[in-house]
């Protein structure tokens, strides 16, 4: 069966962890013409990167419109069955999308996670990931998501509309988007069957030095 997916995620500045996003996701085979990445107004060098690579789509925003907007231009850009938000900021393993969407419909969801290690990359993940997505293949955590890696069935932005597109929310669109899900009853699980690597936060660190905040500051 021939998936119909798309992949989307915003990025500012940090180059350096878009690369190693687009690096993983090319190890595994993930087609890049599926991805479409949406720039923020970085200033580091992505925008001269990704415009080396070929994507199924890139937008160049004016100014920092934050995750919510951005996400929603990436959504709309390539509107397919199944649509991954996610953050340029992790690794993913073999199969990553297949599975998860393999999961969710065998589970009639239609909102999943994939689980995650969040950190420094001091393990073996692919070691790791192969291990853990086969002694927890079925597990599910039901009723709750992420937006590190989020995969969503078209359906849910006919029932609850897409991401709310404030850019002063700096950070709070995915915590409205999933208070709708609940509130819609949704069925949506995280799986411990499929694993990616979270290096964390990498574009909320950027912004709040961009807004002269220390890490330890909240970003609003």
């Amino acid at each position: 069966m021939t998936l119909d997916y798309a992949l989307t995620f915003a990025c500012y500045n940090s180059v350096e962890y878009t690369k190693l996003c687009v690096e993983s996701l090319i190890k595994v085979g993930t087609p890049l013409d599926r991805l479409v990445v949406v720039d923020n107004g970085s200033t580091d060098g992505t925008r001269d990167y990704l415009s080396t690579l070929p994507l199924g789509g890139r937008i160049f925003n004016r100014s920092n419109l934050a995750c919510g907007v951005a996400w929603n231009q990436g959504i709309l850009h390539h509107q397919a069955e199944w649509t991954v938000v996610m953050n340029n900021d992790l690794l993913v393993s073999p199969q990553w999308i297949e599975n998860l969407i393999g999961i969710a419909i065998a589970n009639n969801l239609k909102v999943i996670s994939p689980a995650r290690i969040d950190g420094p990359l001091d393990y073996n993940f692919d070691e790791f990931a192969a291990s853990s997505s086969h002694t927890m293949q079925d597990a599910l955590r039901r009723q709750t998501q992420h937006a590190v890696c989020v995969c969503i069935h078209r359906s849910v932005f006919h029932d609850i509309g897409f991401f709310r597109a404030a850019p002063k929310l700096l950070g709070f669109e995915d915590t409205i988007f999933f208070n709708d899900l609940k509130k819609s009853g949704i069925l949506t699980a995280i799986t411990g069957g499929v694993w990616l690597h979270h290096f964390g936060s990498v574009t909320q660190k950027d912004m709040k030095k961009k807004l002269g905040k220390s890490d330890k500051d909240n970003l609003v």
